[in-house]
This record gives structure tokens, sequence and C-alpha cells, in this order.
């Protein structure tokens, strides 16, 4: 049984240069009531403030809320690369993040050379890393790119093949960013169903969007964030209904019942 638990978070970004004049205007232009001093006395951009909430097998939480918000800061955080500057995180089971499609890909290797780097980290076998590489392989369609170094694709390219390899993996607990619901139109549709799969065989599922038909689909709980802190915590369709106007509420009900 998997369990994340996630208590009186905060999450500060110290300022370096915060006496220059002009990064002073800007800043407080831009963090207006975020800003605070830590530990050292640096001002600091407070970007998650008190966060708390525990998720157990079977939970699907979605975060939304503008840009800005710490819904990223959030996900980052819950992946270890973060640390908090206070409260804790807790984590029973193996978690997987889907942040940045480019995550743990070497550049300078083939796609091919990155499959296996990615095989071999999570120990597979001979067998298995083939089956694996022809299963990404058939799904990216790159054909010949895959034997070019990544950092020669366009970012529809890194999208394709970052897609594949996160997606050919089964996880326990998965952080997911929405840059995997990015991608051209026909991309999209034939991801859809591969990642659907993904997200009904992980345990937990964590994951931060601006699509409120996904969120709708795949989540039973919403957290929405506002300026580093939890506006409000319950089902979708509640939570939904608060943040966004009745006209987009109800769209985003229609293209979720369409998809159902």
């Amino acid at each position: 049984m998997a369990q994340l638990a996630v208590e009186n978070v905060s999450v500060a970004f110290p300022l370096y240069h915060a006496e220059s004049r002009s990064l002073k205007k800007t800043v407080f232009a831009a963090a207006a009531g975020r800003l605070g001093e830590d530990s050292r006395h640096r001002l600091s951009v407070q970007a998650l403030r008190d966060v708390s909430f525990t998720l157990r097998t079977g939970d699907r939480l979605g975060f939304i809320g503008a840009n800005g918000a710490g819904k990223t800061t959030l996900l980052r955080t819950m992946a270890g690369i973060y640390e908090p500057v206070a409260g804790r995180i807790t984590i029973d089971g193996a978690v997987t993040a889907l942040l940045d499609p480019g995550q743990g890909m070497n550049m300078e290797l083939t796609g091919n050379e990155n499959i296996r780097l990615r095989a071999l980290f999570n120990g597979y076998s001979e067998a298995r890393i083939r089956q694996l590489q022809e299963d990404v392989a058939s799904f990216a369609g790159l054909d010949q790119f895959l034997a070019l170094p990544v950092r020669t694709y366009s970012s529809g390219m890194v999208v394709r093949l970052g897609f594949a390899m996160a997606t050919a993996i089964s996880p326990q607990i998965l952080l997911m960013d929405e840059w995997l619901l990015a991608g051209d139109a026909s991309f999209l549709d034939k991801a859809r169903h591969r990642l659907e799969s993904m997200v009904r065989g992980a345990e937990i599922l964590v994951l931060s969007s601006h699509r409120p038909d996904i969120l709708l689909q795949w989540c039973n709980r919403l957290i929405w964030l506002e300026n580093g802190e939890v506006r409000a915590d319950g089902t979708p369709e509640e939570v939904l209904r608060a943040y966004l106007p009745p006209e987009q509420f109800d769209h985003a009900w229609d293209a979720a019942r369409k998809h159902a």
C-alpha cells in the first residue's frame, strides 16, 4: 500500500541580489504578499506556505491554479528536487516523477542510447531492454532519428521520446506535470490511451494541469493553489465550479463526459 503525506510544507527561494533597487522594485511588483526573510535574514520569495495533505492507494490528486501559484514547485518538492524550509514529506512507495520532457536524458547521446540508459537505471535484463527499445521506437515514431543525438531533435521530437520512455515503465506513485499533455493533435490522440493506461496502473497519481477536462476525468480530488497556499481542497467538481467561470466549467464538464 503506497502512501504520501505532505505536512505543513513551506518552500522559499532566497534573492541573493535583493539590495539592488531595480530588482527590489521588480520583485515587489511580481511577488506582492509573498516576500519574507529566511533564517539568514535574506529577502526570499515564499513559493509554498503551510501546505498539507495525505494520499493513499487509489487517490488521484490534481493541482490547479494560475501560473506561479506553486503547482510545479510543490511537485518538485515532493520529488525531492527542492528542500522544504519547514514541514516534511513522508513517502511509502517508489516515486516516478515526470516533470520535464528531457528529464533523465543525456542530450549528447542518441535516442537509442537514452532508452538503454533508462532501462539500465531500472535494472532491466538484456531481454527486457530490447523489449523496451522496440516499444519506445514503435510508439515514438522517430525512426532513423533514434540513431542521432537528442540535441539534434526538435522540441516536439524530444516530447515524443520523453513521453514514450516515461509511459513504458509502470509507476507506483506517479507525479506528473502537464508537459505530458503537450504535443501535436495527432500525437495526443495516439497518446491518450497509453497515458490513461499508465495513470490507471499507478497506485497514487498527482497531476498538475490547466486542463479542467483532464482533471475531471482522471482525478478524484483537487487542490486549488493560490500564492503558494491551499485555497480549496475537495472533489474535482466542487473545486472547479469555484475556480472556473460557469461557461468554462460547463464546457470542461461536457468534454470530460465525452471521454468518460
